[in-house]
């Protein structure tokens, strides 16, 4: 038999996945890697550590299959978006840790470009908002903070990446400097219409066009691998960041169709095929994963704070002793006794968009227990995503049907269900719940001839679990208005403490 590797580079952890040709899972291997934080706000991870865990764990899935790389018919990556790095051409060494999309050390420098006047400008060319979550102003950082390297990338010296071009890089050991246009598409320099960098763009950022890679569809040749990675050359034939990828992988390839993971964060994207929609307030357009036909185009949701909730009330408040244990805990208190979570740690993404936000706790009394406070944070997951789900609802023509759903919180049948509850139509779960990593396999798989098309793809996806609303919409409306409310008392809360000072 034949195999495909898909390699997942997420914020936590690296995976890698192996699958056959109908689409099975075979083996995968995972390992977590370290968390830095500088300063309130930063957050980075350490580049080398990224390849190494990445490689690493590739070589162990492979091992649980029992296979080497001559028996792989291609590669796929899949990655965490928007996190940013800068390393030297010549040597290959980064100059910084890696700047992860949660950081918000650039908020500043977004204020900046909108009082120019700019947002309308990057809006229109890339389908985004000027926020610190994206890669062109934290690379704009990088040059100006580090020293020579604003005159070392003028010179050609120095590559940008994100995580997906660090690791075709090193993959290659540096034979290919390029991304996808899912990736180029969340860096604040891409335009999504003209498919190519855009020279306005990188000039208000003060970006040199030398820096950046070059960028192919998602199913395409990135060259090969070096034989000591695998044992064998492998081809690279699929990249797309994390949530396109997924979209990809639950086979959401037509408009209309939506899915939401929930991982660190959680992200809904909805396809809107070859057209570029006008996002509501709120909402971003971006690339969808785009295979050998026509590009496409999809609009997305993005919550910053999900799955890392519940890390924080494991590793935070000690409220839980693995992430497992609060499926167990919420659902031991029949509701949250009134208690609103609002998990603004990094300020608030979609469809807020305010850094200056942060986390609190509303209504709390001496009767609230931890059971509550994991019933709250499991229902303000919920909230975050319900209300993307109302935004794009207003963005398209037709009603939306059904969520499809992957991630690793989806493993939590108390949190699905309030998911459709609040949501008033069916949550699905996939039988193949390893999404992002599929939709990188699949795309490698579209490369090497396995498939012909998406609409091949299409074929192999099929349900495990449907989660049925059961609350009525007049209740769900209800709490849908307190949890705003409970909302709206985060917003600007940086900014209101320099105020003071």
């Amino acid at each position: 038999m034949a195999y495909l590797l898909a390699l997942d580079q997420g914020t936590t952890s690296s995976r890698a996945l192996v699958f056959d040709t109908d689409g099975a899972l075979v083996a995968m291997a995972q390992q977590e890697f370290a968390q830095h934080f500088p300063q309130p706000g930063w957050v980075e991870h350490d580049p080398e550590l990224i390849w190494q865990s990445q490689l690493a764990v590739a070589r162990q899935a492979l091992a649980r299959a029992g296979i080497g790389g001559r028996d792989l018919l291609g590669l796929g990556i899949t990655n965490q978006r928007e996190t940013t790095l800068l390393w030297e051409r010549a040597t290959g060494r980064p100059i910084h840790n890696a700047i992860v999309w949660q950081d918000r050390r650039t908020a500043e420098a977004c204020d900046a470009l909108k009082a120019q006047g700019l947002e309308a400008l990057f809006r229109e060319r890339t389908g985004l908002l000027l926020d610190p979550y994206f890669s062109g102003t934290k690379l704009a950082w990088m040059l100006d903070t580090i020293p020579g390297a604003r005159a070392r990338a003028e010179r050609g010296e120095l590559a940008f990446g994100t995580v997906d071009s660090w690791l075709i890089w090193r993959l290659t050991n540096g034979r290919v400097h390029a991304t996808d246009v899912t990736n180029a598409s969340r860096t604040l320099m891409f335009d999504i219409r003209a498919q190519g960098w855009d020279d306005d763009l990188l000039e208000h950022l003060r970006v040199p066009r030398a820096v950046l890679p070059q960028v192919f569809s998602s199913a395409a040749d990135f060259g090969t691998t070096e034989a000591d990675c695998f044992g064998a050359s492998v081809r690279i034939g699929g990249v797309a960041g994390d949530q396109q990828a997924a979209l990809f992988g639950q086979a959401c390839t037509t408009p209309g169709m939506v899915k939401n993971t929930y991982g660190t964060g959680c992200f809904m994207l909805i396809h809107t095929g070859e057209q570029i929609i006008p996002a509501a307030q709120g909402l971003l357009t971006t690339a969808a994963a785009q295979g050998h036909g026509a590009p496409a185009y999809a609009l997305e949701g993005s919550i910053f704070v999900a799955g890392a909730l519940v890390q924080w009330l494991r590793d935070g408040l000690g409220i839980i002793k693995s992430s497992g244990d609060i499926e167990a805990l919420a659902a031991s208190v029949p509701d949250t006794a009134g208690v609103y979570l609002v998990p603004a740690f990094v300020g608030l993404g979609s469809p807020y968009w305010d850094p200056a936000a942060r986390g609190a706790l509303f209504g709390l009394t001496r009767g609230a227990t931890g059971a509550h406070i994991a019933r709250a944070a499991l229902e303000a997951i919920a909230f975050q995503s319900a209300e993307l789900l109302e935004f794009m609802q207003a963005s398209t023509a037709k009603p939306i049907e059904a969520l499809r759903v992957d991630g690793g919180a989806t493993a939590n049948a108390l949190l699905m269900q309030i998911q459709a509850d609040l949501l008033g139509i069916p949550v699905v779960l996939p039988r193949i719940r390893e999404t992002t990593a599929l939709g990188a396999a699949y795309l490698a798989g579209l490369q090497a001839g396995v498939w012909g098309s998406a609409a091949d793809i299409a074929g192999y996806w099929q349900s495990e679990r449907v989660f049925e609303p059961v609350m009525s919409r007049d209740q769900a409306a209800t709490r849908m208005a307190r949890w705003r409310d409970a909302v709206s008392r985060t917003r600007g809360w940086e900014t209101a403490l320099d105020a003071q000072a």
